[in-house]
């Protein structure tokens, strides 16, 4: 069976949380629930190592703006992680090239990461803290569900995480502008709090 799915799911999941996708595949690998783990993701210091760091990221992914900026940092490492990830699972597997697997996974990683980044923009635009929460919330629980399902049904799963992955850049597209809205006003106040410090009296 070619790993293809397997490597497109993972690949989507890891540009929402790389770590959780790393954690997830090494538990299953060492449990024994799957076969399609390379033995590199089980090995304890790098089940602990993306065990701290997603921890790390549960936090930071919950506070408004925090959530961006841990995004920005993130920008190379999802992407880079979904495409060693997908080379892994096609080195284990033997029935795709790693090259090709790489490009797919890190490709799709980055396909997502600009949802979520965009996503979470459009959503800091709004001053109340919950909806963070609540996304974050929804992306955890989507990563784990979804990664977990492609263990056992990996077709299905790629076809959810690709329906997925088109609608939130559907949904992206058409949050553009609100986000552009956000970034003039708060360069805005930025340039008006420089103008307050450089002449002590706030613009007219």
């Amino acid at each position: 069976m070619s790993v293809l799915p397997l490597v497109f799911t993972s690949g989507w999941a890891s540009g929402i949380n790389a770590y959780a996708v790393v954690l997830l595949l090494g538990v299953f690998g060492a449990t024994g629930l799957s076969d399609e783990v390379p033995e590199s993701l089980q090995r304890p210091e790098v089940l602990v190592v993306a065990g701290v760091l997603f921890l790390c990221e549960a936090v930071a992914d919950k506070i408004p703006y925090v959530d961006s900026a841990w995004d920005a940092v993130h920008t190379v490492i999802r992407p880079v992680s979904g495409a060693v990830v997908g080379a892994l699972l096609a080195g284990q597997s033997g029935s795709l090239p790693d090259l090709a697997a790489g490009a797919i996974g890190g490709s799709t990683a980055l396909a997502s990461h600009v949802v979520k980044a965009g996503t979470r923009m459009a959503v800091n635009t709004s001053p109340e803290p919950f909806s963070n929460v609540i996304l974050s919330l929804a992306e955890d629980l989507g990563v784990g569900g979804i990664v977990t399902f492609a263990m056992f049904h990996p077709q299905a799963a790629a076809i959810i995480a690709g329906t997925l992955l088109l609608a939130g850049l559907i949904v992206l597209y058409f949050l553009v502008s609100r986000i552009r809205r956000f970034l003039r006003r708060r360069a805005q106040r930025r340039e008006e709090k420089r103008l307050v410090a450089r002449t002590g009296w706030p613009p007219s």
